[in-house]
């Protein structure tokens, strides 16, 4: 029997061309926009801001925080739950155990001597996820920090005196192969900055330090480019005149939690399109831009869709993942537990992860590799995605509204789909990238900031929100699931040639950068 996923293959560079010029021509395209006009007006900036609103409140209650695998999470879950049962959804969850890794008590560091100086946990540095305990007071040492390797080899760290602090410069390898190499070498600490290689390169690192899954044997921490160079002047060539200290205090233990799925009751359960948010906040805050903006989001939408009454084509999947500030584990492991028959009928994937950021820009993910080809730190879009980014584009081009594409770089919950060969799309309006001039002369906003500037930090509150970005954002993703709800997918052939054929998806793969958080865990 033939696959499906062999057709698209083999069917894609004709089927992409007549399939294209006849879906989307100018004709189609305004008519569905009409079609998706009443729907855009039920989705209220002011219903996603009352379902913001409450993931505020349950953090509120919870220790200011809704990570996975605490009760701020699990509230989280059981209100989507509760809602999206309301609206008439076929509501399941997907349980499934991770590793939680975080602070059980928050980090220092300070420099000790010359000019002592306390640094700002959250603003100045940041515990690299994985880092292992212990509280270190010794001289630093940099480590090869004038190339653009340091610390990637064993022979960086020649000479090194045992018992030191490492001073280690971003690039090149990972950021656990320099923590294990600072080991190796006899430190008691690390402290790993940004290389300053572009301006999103230059605050400072919140990274992580896994694969493998396990805490490094010492304490280390991330910071920016400014404070690495500042303390790397008093470090010339090895020679110590920087005394630090380093204290983390981890935790590493396995806990449940899960991702909640709302189905249509209606719609062909061979032709899918989910719709996916990440529900879970880092510890340090609520989250209420990342993600709960884009949880807010689609859970409005499924009210609206559900309140009108609208009979999808195809059957939609709601999802809200955990833990995914902990490494996309949610989608993952959801992705991977699926049988290739279910995995097949999945036509696409949208993702909506940050879609409020203050500082916004309107960003499209560029699923057809055009602005982002395919190689380090950018995964190639499935046979699919292209048609999916232009859907948004012409929607946005309709209502005057300009954009721009950000690459698939494997940091949002799309990764694992996309891995398995399944186009996706979706929007997001920025973290802790910097504005450009030109970008402030399109969208507003101030230049030389970061496009969310509480990016997982405790200040991501209800207020951490532009109502403009959300509100645009909001219409903009009623509008194109709509037209999935209803559309054949461009991939998909018209008229199937062989009448047997399984469902199936195109080809291709994902390219997954480490998600940078460390969690905070009141115990």
């Amino acid at each position: 029997m033939t696959k499906r996923s062999t057709l698209r293959r083999a069917l894609a560079p004709l089927a992409a061309v007549a399939v294209v010029a006849s879906l989307l021509a100018p004709q189609a395209a305004a008519d569905e926009r009409a079609n998706t006009q009443g729907l855009r007006k039920a989705v209220t900036l002011a219903g996603v801001r009352d379902h913001q609103a409450a993931l505020q409140a349950i953090a509120d209650a919870n220790g200011d925080t809704r990570l996975s695998g605490t009760s701020g999470f699990d509230a989280s879950a059981e209100y989507v739950i509760d809602k999206a049962e309301a609206a008439g959804y076929d509501v399941s969850v997907f349980e499934f155990e991770f590793l939680l890794v975080g602070d059980r008590t928050p980090p220092e560091m300070e420099r000790v001597a010359p000019n002592p100086r306390t640094y700002v946990n959250g603003q100045e540095f940041l515990t690299m996820n994985y880092s292992g305990s212990g509280d270190s007071t010794a001289p630093l040492t940099a480590v090869d920090v004038a190339g653009g390797t340091s610390g990637c080899e064993p022979a960086d760290f020649a000479g090194f005196p045992a018992g030191d602090i490492a001073l280690i410069k971003r690039g090149t390898c990972t950021f656990r192969v320099k923590a294990d190499n600072a080991v190796a070498a006899g430190a008691s600490a690390a402290i790993i900055y940004n290389d300053g290689l572009a301006p999103d390169r230059m605050g400072v690192i919140n990274g992580r330090l896994n694969p493998p899954e396990t805490l490094v044997a010492i304490p280390t921490v991330g910071t920016s480019f400014a404070i690495g160079q500042e303390l790397a002047n008093g470090v010339v060539n090895g020679a110590t005149g920087v005394t630090m200290r380093v204290r983390v205090d981890s935790i590493a233990e396995t806990r449940t939690t899960r991702n909640v799925i709302a189905e249509t009751p209606g719609g062909d359960p061979d032709h899918v399109v989910v719709v996916g948010a990440h529900l879970d906040s880092v510890s340090r805050g609520p989250g209420i831009n990342d993600n709960g903006s884009g949880s807010a989001a689609i859970l409005e939408l499924a009210e609206q869709l559900s309140a009108r009454d609208i009979e999808p084509r195809n059957k939609l999947r709601f999802m809200w993942y955990g833990a995914e500030e902990h490494g996309l584990i949610g989608s993952t492991r959801y992705v991977q537990a699926l049988p290739q028959a279910e995995r097949d009928k999945i036509e696409l994937m949208l993702n909506f992860d940050m879609i409020g950021s203050p500082n916004f820009v309107r960003f499209v993910y560029d699923g057809d590799n055009s602005a982002f080809p395919v190689g380090p730190g950018v995964a190639a879009g499935p046979p699919g995605s292209g048609e999916i980014e232009q859907t948004f584009r012409d929607y946005f081009a309709s209502q005057g509204l300009p954009v721009e594409p950000t690459p698939f770089n494997g940091r949002s919950d799309y990764g694992p789909f996309i891995a398995a060969g399944i186009p996706a799309g979706g929007l997001f309006t920025g973290a802790e990238g910097i504005k450009t001039p030109a970008q402030a002369a399109v969208y507003g906003g101030t230049a030389g900031a970061q496009f969310d500037p509480c990016y997982h930090l405790a200040c991501d509150t209800y207020d951490n929100n532009s109502d403009t970005a959300l509100d645009q954002m909001s219409d903009a993703i009623a509008h194109t699931v709509l037209v999935y709800a209803k559309r054949n997918f461009v991939q998909r052939p018209l008229t199937d040639p062989a009448p047997a054929a399984d469902a199936g998806a195109g080809g291709g793969g994902g390219l997954h950068d480490d998600h940078d958080d460390h969690a905070r865990v009141s115990m």
